[in-house]
């Protein structure tokens, strides 16, 4: 039997080393109850199973997008999820649109309704065709007219029409967790944590774009980045008790390093100088990258 080596170049595309070429699931070792995502929570993305090569497969935002050379449609990034196996590139959709939604409502708790309109966009726009083919294979009803009609809600500042749609949107993300999570429940833990990684590997893309020459020019990706983080910090606790006992160490540098990175989004609504440059949040993520590999 040839020896099955786990080599971590980055979060990405996923390829066997050694052995079969086919690629097994990935799910949780607990039963545990999935996290509560009404109050705009976020999950960990997923970690990867000890017979995976991890090749970096960063992308920026979309077509257009100040650093784009993939496609958002990906956001981000999130282009780059093609190259995932399928379980995956659905469940990183799921986090970028709960990222979405997670800098979109708090800023429409503070009645920036304006500045709330593109995350409820992003969802229609660059991340729900990534899916829109698969969500039947995990018995979740298609939902883009939920997420239209909650785009639709920000944009006439109607706070009824959006608590409605919102609970709309939530409850089929919810039917995506439900559906997702038996597929994986052989090592759940990790396959959320690897998720949560590719959210924070995408709002690195989305800060770089959001600050130039040390000055704010795009507002929008800063809240994009500050969504995903804050996403990818709550995927990650809801799993930790599972991650902790794979390796209690390495779970708590990769936590340190993201309560670091969230110091440079102190709001939401962006500040005109960045709080970290780029090079440090990029060089933050890489370190969790590297530190990763021991929980996935």
């Amino acid at each position: 039997m040839k020896k099955k080596t786990k080599i971590w170049l980055g979060v990405g595309a996923f390829v066997v080393a050694g052995g079969s070429t086919a690629i097994p699931a990935w799910s949780t070792a607990d039963a545990r109850a999935l996290p509560d995502f009404s109050d705009a929570s976020t999950r960990c993305a997923p970690a990867a199973p000890a017979n995976y090569v991890f090749a970096q497969a960063a992308a920026p935002h979309g077509a257009g997008h100040p650093a784009a050379q993939g496609g958002e449609g990906g956001e981000g990034g999130e282009g780059g999820a093609t190259n995932l196996p399928p379980d995956l590139t659905f469940y990183r959709t799921i986090a970028l649109i709960r990222g979405h939604l997670l800098i979109g409502d708090e800023l429409v708790s503070q009645k920036q309704w304006v500045a709330a309109y593109p995350h409820f966009m992003h969802p229609t726009e660059e991340l729900y065709d990534l899916i829109k083919d698969t969500v039947k294979d995990y018995n979740v009803k298609p939902f883009d007219k939920a997420l239209k009609s909650l785009a639709q809600a920000v944009k006439a500042k109607d706070s009824k029409k959006y608590a409605a749609s919102l609970k709309a949107v939530q409850a089929a993300l919810a039917s995506a967790d439900a559906g997702v999570k038996p597929k994986q429940a052989a090592n759940w833990d990790s396959f959320s944590f690897a998720a949560a990684l590719e959210a924070l590997k995408v709002a690195t893309a989305e800060y770089t774009a959001a600050f130039k020459d040390g000055k704010l020019v795009n507002p929008v990706e800063y809240q994009d980045a500050r969504g995903f983080i804050f996403h990818a910090d709550a995927m990650i606790a809801a799993v930790a008790p599972g991650l902790e006992k794979k390796n209690a160490d390495a779970l708590k540098k990769i936590r340190a390093d993201i309560a670091d990175l969230k110091l440079a989004f102190p709001t939401a609504m962006p500040p005109k100088a960045p709080i970290k440059d780029a090079a440090t949040v990029s060089s933050t993520v890489s370190r969790i990258e590297l530190a990763a590999g021991p929980l996935l």
